[in-house]
């Protein structure tokens, strides 16, 4: 069963959409430098379709896609439920999964997902924002892995100071 710490709407988790981001608990990855090493504890609220119903009901159109932050204990049940939020609302919530392996599971297909972040977090490496990370973040697109980590990248703009 997968359980739930807490949740929030978020805005740089998956670029381009307004994420409603659920902390999932029991993480077995226990990565070095974590920054959320609450989240490898047993604990939390049971994450099932209600909890999911619910969410979608009360936050409505204010949200454009929930991602399931962790869960690599179970993904199988993160797959589950992220194809019962792509069934509601007429397929309008996108979903996606942060995972900590270094590949998705053979038994989980990505066609449930919009968006997958694959990858252990290595300190010295650093997350998705860091040129030197290990992590990939993929799209999903007609059930093809296309990677997309460039999309956390910060690209420098060069301004014409002489534009009046």
């Amino acid at each position: 069963m997968l359980q739930y710490v807490n949740f929030d709407i978020v805005f740089q988790e998956i670029p381009g959409e307004v994420t409603l981001a659920v902390n999932l608990s029991n993480c077995p990855n226990r990565c070095k430098g974590c920054h959320s090493p609450h989240l490898q504890e047993n604990a939390g609220e049971a994450l099932d379709e209600n909890v999911l119903s619910a969410w979608l009901e009360s936050y409505g159109n204010a949200i454009t896609c929930i991602c399931f932050m962790g869960g690599d204990a179970e993904p199988c049940e993160v797959s589950r439920l992220a194809g019962f939020v792509r069934r509601q609302k007429d397929g309008s919530i996108k979903t996606g999964w942060y995972s900590g392996k270094d590949a998705l599971p053979e038994s989980v297909s990505p066609m449930n997902f919009d968006y997958i972040k694959l990858g252990a977090y290595v300190e010295r490496l650093g997350a998705l924002d860091s040129p030197s990370t290990n992590q990939c973040f993929y799209r999903i697109e007609k059930g093809e892995m296309i990677d997309r980590t460039d999309s956390f990248h910060k690209h420098k703009t060069h301004e014409n100071k002489n534009i009046k």
